[in-house]
């Protein structure tokens, strides 16, 4: 019999993690991703997996973001020595997100070892290390969208735009089981079909059961044109307050996309009296792998931004301040009005955003724009929640900022679009509900069957599910 298990991503947003178990494909695993909110010391430290990763025959990546790719080393770590199988962009991006991931890990745990031996106490050994992350990498092998390759003598994969960042994949998996064909799709993260760069999510028609997301299965977006229009008014006031402009925004996808659309302002004039600031390392680098695969973007959204553009980080605006070095981040702080800065990260859990919201999230001239989802835990979460103060490595701040959300700017397909790609297949496959609140799940598997009379499964964490 084929199963399925959901080991993470069941009834919350972050940590995805399903194992497929069948006699004809073994033990595959979907993503491997870690839980996102509170340090990393504390995270890693709670992270333990459900099943001997010696065991498992194969993992397969749906796309780059920590929240499905995070674990991997500590996979590896911990025995995993099977392929990882990934789109060709995803592999680029996974060596960018997993150094940053362990430089991070490895400074706090660091931090919280010299705090320990201060009290007496032994020090935390490492759950992983950047060698583990280097074998890891060693493992990956890269394969195009639409191309099906072997994951067993009776069992096939093949990846499908998901448009959601670069590389995102849509993954089906074919099996044999007592002599019948089965076939499982997982849709990873379903992008918006808004979102812009990114191609629009390819529709499916086929399966036996469908792991499909539901991140935002309660809402759906601002239309993108009411998004925009909403930015330009957020910086005509925090201009007239001669504030500054503070996004929180993830390294891959999000910080490309806000680049974007603040190159469409710069082309009408409306960034003249603002320096934009892209104040994080990792972001950059990504920009840049994100331009060694501009021609797979979407060349009409790019002609929209910047006509004839080559590259996100010298097109779209050509005045932008690329902030690498600590000293760049800390000459930043002493802009006294006027830049826009964009730093991680993008829940606000880490990264240089923290260190601008020091400076500036006890002045009410200034403004937090929320770009993206923000998981329960999270600092971007409490903000957002309109807490009136919070901590900030270990000092307590007013929230004085004016704190925007715009909700248009999600990567992640809204209830709408998700109904929409579900009602593709036929016949029905068995819906399974993963990746989103408890809430946003309900409320998308009701929509489903009022609107659609599909049902669907909402599992709990560590259930399985025949098919």
């Amino acid at each position: 019999m084929a199963t399925v298990t959901c080991l993470g991503a069941a009834q919350e947003v972050t940590g995805s993690c399903h194992l497929i178990e069948a006699p004809s494909i073994g033990k595959v695993l979907l993503d491997c991703g870690m839980h996102q909110g509170a340090s990393a010391v504390k995270r890693l430290g709670k992270e333990r997996f459900a099943f001997n990763p010696k065991s498992i025959d194969a993992l397969v990546l749906s796309h780059a973001h920590l929240d499905h790719s995070g674990l991997i080393p500590k996979l590896v770590k911990e025995g995993f020595s099977g392929p990882i199988y990934c789109a060709d962009a995803t592999a680029d991006l996974l060596k960018i997100m997993l150094f940053d991931s362990a430089s991070i890990y490895l400074s706090d745990l660091e931090r919280e070892n010299r705090k320990r031996q201060r009290k007496g106490k032994p020090p935390l050994e490492p759950e992983y290390t950047e060698d583990d992350v280097r074998s890891a990498l060693s493992l990956c092998i890269t394969k195009d969208y639409l191309t099906p390759f072997t994951l067993s003598d009776e069992a096939s994969c093949t990846f499908y735009d998901a448009g959601h960042i670069l590389g995102s994949a849509i993954v089906e998996i074919t099996l044999s089981d007592k002599g019948q064909t089965k076939t499982l799709v997982f849709t990873g993260d379903l992008g918006n079909q808004n979102t812009v760069l990114m191609n629009d999510p390819s529709f499916l028609n086929k399966a036996d059961i469908l792991l499909m997301e539901g991140t935002y299965g309660d809402r759906n977006h601002r239309p993108i044109e009411d998004t925009v229009q909403e930015l330009r008014d957020i910086l005509k006031e925090t201009q007239e307050r001669g504030g500054n402009i503070m996004i929180p925004a993830f390294a891959v996808g999000r910080t490309q996309e806000i680049l974007f659309y603040l190159g469409q302002l710069h082309r009408e004039g409306a960034l003249q009296n603002w320096q934009v600031v892209l104040d994080s390392p990792m972001a950059i680098e990504v920009s840049k792998v994100y331009d060694r695969w501009f021609s797979s973007l979407d060349a009409d959204d790019i002609d929209e931004a910047a006509p004839n553009a080559r590259s996100i980080i010298q097109d779209f605006i050509p005045s932008l301040f690329l902030s690498v070095t600590t000293e760049n981040s800390m000459a930043v702080n002493n802009i006294k009005k006027g830049a826009i800065i964009i730093a991680g990260s993008g829940m606000c859990t880490g990264g240089r955003i923290k260190h601008h919201f020091k400076s500036r999230i006890w002045n009410e001239r200034n403004t937090i724009i929320f770009c993206g989802f923000q998981a329960k835990g999270t600092l971007g979460r409490l903000l957002v929640d309109g807490k009136k103060s919070v901590t900030i490595f270990n000092e307590r701040f007013a929230v004085r900022a004016q704190i925007e959300t715009l909700g248009g700017f999600s990567a992640h397909a809204g209830q709408s679009q998700l109904v929409e790609w579900v009602s593709h297949f036929s016949p029905v496959p068995k819906v399974v509900l993963v990746h989103g609140d408890a809430e946003a799940l309900d409320t998308l598997s009701y929509v489903l069957w009022e609107d659609k009379k599909i049902g669907s499964i909402i599992p709990s964490l560590g259930q399985s599910i025949a098919f």
